[in-house]
């Protein structure tokens, strides 16, 4: 299976400098996360259909705008408000702007009135074609409105600091050395303890710190890196 079936990074650089990994999710975590949509959509218009139907001509009409409703502005107003459906919060992927922004209300608008062009000709095949070709996976309503849909992978460095704490680096910092204590910060909390301290005394020299106190020094350096001050 190709690789753009599954999932891929986007680099997005920060106004700081920092090259964050946003990772894209390809065609099937999304098409599971619309049909999920399209189940909830469907289950509600079928609940409500029932004490429409006693309404006669006037039901018929409430339930032709709530069918509107729900097929357009369902997706529209989460996706502007929080950045996903229900469907993509199961599957825990989000839909953000190009540099990683959350999506306005132009962006939602946009790219979800262009699904009547990327399901033609039928089954979303247009839509699935541009996902194969484009390197994040992203169907054509994405490449006009500017958005990627990415896994909502949790920052857990940022949850388990409750971060207030920023550090300025000591001396000024390569790129390269800026994206290595960002990396550090993003993939540390995954690792053993032991791991982070070990790593951490590897730039001892710059955190000036050993062992957890430079943990929670590079920790710092991070946030003022990614202009958390």
């Amino acid at each position: 299976m190709s690789a753009r079936m599954l999932d891929t990074y986007r680099e997005v650089i920060t106004p700081e400098g920092v090259p964050l990994h946003l990772p894209a999710a390809g065609p099937i975590p999304r098409a599971l996360a619309w049909a999920i949509d399209f189940v909830i959509r469907a289950a509600g218009l079928l609940m409500l259909s029932i004490p429409l139907a006693f309404l006669g001509e006037f039901g018929q009409g409430i339930y032709a705008c709530l069918m509107f409703l729900t097929m357009w502005a369902y997706t529209i107003v989460q996706e502007a408000v929080w950045g996903r459906t229900l469907g993509k919060r199961v599957l825990g992927l989000r839909v953000v702007a190009q540099d990683g922004a959350p999506i306005g209300w132009m962006a939602s608008i946009t790219r979800n009135l262009l699904r009547t062009v990327d399901m033609l000709p039928f089954g979303y095949a247009l839509g699935l074609l541009s996902s194969l070709f484009d390197p994040h996976g992203r169907r054509l309503g994405d490449l006009v409105a500017g958005t990627v849909v990415v896994h909502d992978v949790v920052q857990p460095f940022a949850a388990a600091l409750a971060i207030d704490t920023v550090l300025a680096p000591p001396q000024p910092l390569q790129p390269a050395e800026q994206a290595a204590v960002v990396a550090f910060a993003e993939r540390a909390p995954r690792l053993s303890g032991a791991r982070q301290q070990e790593l951490a005394d590897i730039a001892g020299e710059l955190s000036g710190g050993h062992g957890q106190v430079g943990v929670l020094r590079l920790y710092a350096m991070a946030n003022w890196l990614l202009g958390r001050r």
